[in-house]
């Protein structure tokens, strides 16, 4: 997920944090939340199609519009990802380095990054700058800009998520898609011919940058600032592309939206942490159907029975 929000700010800090690659997108949510951040390049993985190109050993570069806090802020946010369950090895040193830099259009930067990504022989994801000529006349093509919100389709836990709804989804199931981010998920769905989709984030700044993405692909979804806890409807058909320890702790939420036989899609596992989700799991009485891996990342396929 390589993107950059752009800054109108004559210079800007520039912190280069180490981490371990396989959490680049946590900890940049992370420095979105609790640092006055503009963006970030998740430098450290290049995607050709589904392919890695390039990799880097693991820094992460965050823009920020003031000095702030950062190690104060850095050594709490570790401390509390290890309080959850995340080792050193996980989350990696966070040693970093603070420099101040002259302003740049960041937003060309973050297109440079992104190319078309080929999911699968059916699905594409096309940067809306980038035209496009499909292969064929099945092909499900997805246009897409970010914005501030996570979900450009590269990540692996992402592409995990759009195989199940292509290879799970039947006409005209009725969806949600927990923790959307940029609607992604919740467009593809919409594609291979869902009826009614609906999509929630506890992020409210990804609400109309989802809704835009919908309206880019002309489907219709409904999105809004919510949590699982507080959804009412039930769903044939439920996504969650979410932590480890989120899907654990919502797990009787997400089973307690979805209809008998509905199935419901796990991801952003990261491998060694799959049992605590397979826990809960087991614990709400979800019947395993598939479990899923690409690079370090895992995604399971549920159903409700009763």
């Amino acid at each position: 997920m390589d993107f950059i929000k752009s800054s109108n700010g004559k210079v800007y800090y520039e912190l280069s944090l180490k981490i371990n690659p396989e959490m680049a997108d946590v900890i940049s949510e992370i420095c979105f939340d609790n640092l006055p951040c503009e963006g970030v390049i998740l430098a450290e993985e290049v995607y050709k199609d589904l392919e890695m190109v390039s990799t880097t050993e693991g820094t992460l570069k965050v823009f920020l519009t003031d000095k702030a806090d950062v190690k104060g802020v850095l050594s709490e946010q570790k401390k509390l990802l290890k309080s959850r369950g995340f080792s050193d090895e996980d989350i990696g040193s966070f040693e970093f380095t603070l420099e101040v830099k002259e302003n740049q259009d960041w937003s060309q930067k973050w297109k440079e990054k992104w190319d078309v990504t080929h999911v699968s022989e059916k699905i594409t994801v096309v940067p809306d700058w980038i035209d496009y000529i499909p292969k064929s006349k099945d092909e499900v093509i997805i246009k897409l800009e970010p914005g501030c919100a996570f979900g450009t389709g590269t990540h692996a836990t992402t592409q995990l998520c759009m195989l199940a709804v292509e290879k799970h989804l039947k006409p005209c199931d009725v969806v949600a898609d927990i923790g959307m981010g940029s609607g992604i998920l919740a467009i593809c769905a919409k594609k291979f011919g869902a009826g009614y989709v609906y999509g929630c984030d506890n992020d409210e700044t990804v609400i109309d940058v989802a809704k835009e993405n919908a309206l880019k692909n002309g489907v219709e979804c409904k999105f809004e600032f919510n949590t699982a806890d507080n959804i009412s409807g039930k769903f044939d058909f439920v996504l969650a592309n979410i932590l480890h320890n989120v899907l654990a702790e919502i797990m009787p939420n997400l089973k307690n939206i979805l209809k008998n036989n509905g199935i419901l899609v796990l991801s952003g596992i990261l491998d060694e942490k799959k049992q605590i989700v397979l826990d809960a799991i087991k614990k709400c009485g979800l019947i395993l159907l598939e479990e899923n891996h690409k690079y370090q990342w895992t995604s399971f396929v549920v159903r409700r029975e009763k």
